[in-house]
């Protein structure tokens, strides 16, 4: 009996520990906005000393890492774009989000790929949706040009964060690449 009830307990942990996740792969969610794609291709990125700079200063927000995920998108030899994989703390759990900017520089669009908080702050689609085609000087700050989100603003802070992030990883390091 008391196996059955460490079992069940155990099973109520892992299970309220789980985290949402996206049903869709990078490429597929990469294919789903941009036309005519025909290769998705991975690469790493480490961040020097001097650049980790330049995007914190630009992103004007903290940063914990060097490391990074990014896409190259391609249409047959056209490059089309390029998306930055982003993982960032919540409250206490991460959240990784995908943000893809096109060749001039615009955030075309951004996807929760995970998501570790419980799913009632996981931001709406409308919400995500602001985020969808903004400038290359759109400030994407919380608050002033992008609004709040009543019991999801510390999601909203870290995916707008994470915009900020990934628009200056693209601008300083992978722009010209």
């Amino acid at each position: 009996m008391k196996q059955f009830f460490f079992a069940l307990l155990l099973g109520v942990l892992v299970t309220s520990s789980s985290y949402a996740k996206s049903k869709l792969s990078v490429k597929k969610v990469i294919e789903s906005s941009f036309s005519s794609v025909t290769k998705v291709e991975p690469k790493a990125l480490i961040l020097t000393q001097a650049q980790f700079k330049k995007v914190r200063s630009s992103a004007k927000t903290a940063m914990d890492t060097k490391v990074y995920r990014y896409y190259n998108i391609f249409s047959k030899a056209k490059k089309l774009g390029t998306a930055v994989l982003i993982t960032r703390k919540v409250r206490s759990k991460k959240a990784t989000v995908l943000y893809a900017f096109d060749s001039k520089g615009t955030l075309r669009f951004s996807e929760i790929m995970a998501f570790g908080e419980p799913p009632e702050f996981i931001p709406s689609k409308i919400w995500m949706s602001q985020l969808q085609n903004q400038k290359p000087r759109a400030k994407l700050t919380v608050g002033k040009d992008i609004p709040t989100i009543s019991g999801a603003t510390l999601s909203a802070h870290t995916i707008s964060e994470g915009a900020r992030v990934a628009r200056a990883i693209y601008e300083i390091v992978l722009k010209h690449k």
